[in-house]
């Protein structure tokens, strides 16, 4: 009787054994695929992350961050102290009675043209956004930067963009 007993036993553990390994089995299957696929989507990442950055570099070509040769007019260590300064006094125009003179456009429907949004193209032109409004376009403005004295600013080129 004891020997059926252990033979019964043995057969269980046998069957708790496979059972334990076939389920193991699966489970390292299921990982094997869920890691399979967290591959497949890490590839598809990086390929979105290289073509954003190959699109923010190609809008980005005209930019003075991205400019060595207008960044040598301007001294290295302090060239974003220097871009704020002019950020400073362009928009500190916007404050005048009639709006920013950089605007040409003046008071418009009652509202004066402010400047508020500039991207600084090289050493020498800033491209800015401008509104009165629901009047809104761009200003082309030349600028020539020397440390310790105002900025000159002129304008070169507007744009007026029609009422939706």
């Amino acid at each position: 009787m004891k020997h059926k007993v252990f033979f019964y036993l043995f057969l269980f553990s046998i069957l708790i054994i496979a059972l334990l390994f076939n389920t193991n089995r699966n489970m390292t299957k299921m990982e094997e695929k869920r890691i399979e696929i967290a591959h497949k989507r890490i590839a598809i990442v990086r390929d979105s992350l290289k073509q954003v950055v190959k699109e923010y570099n190609e809008a980005n070509y005209f930019a003075l961050e991205s400019n060595e040769n207008a960044q040598d007019y301007f001294n290295y260590q302090t060239i974003d102290q220097e871009v704020a300064t002019i950020r400073e006094e362009i928009l500190a125009l916007n404050h005048q009675p009639n709006g920013n003179p950089l605007v040409p456009y003046g008071v418009m429907d009652g509202e004066k043209c402010v400047i508020n949004k500039m991207k600084f193209i090289n050493h020498r032109w800033i491209v800015a956004d401008f509104y009165a409004g629901a009047i809104h376009g761009e200003v082309l403005i030349k600028y020539f930067f020397k440390e310790g004295k105002p900025t000159e600013l002129s304008t070169i080129e507007t744009i007026l963009y029609p009422l939706n």
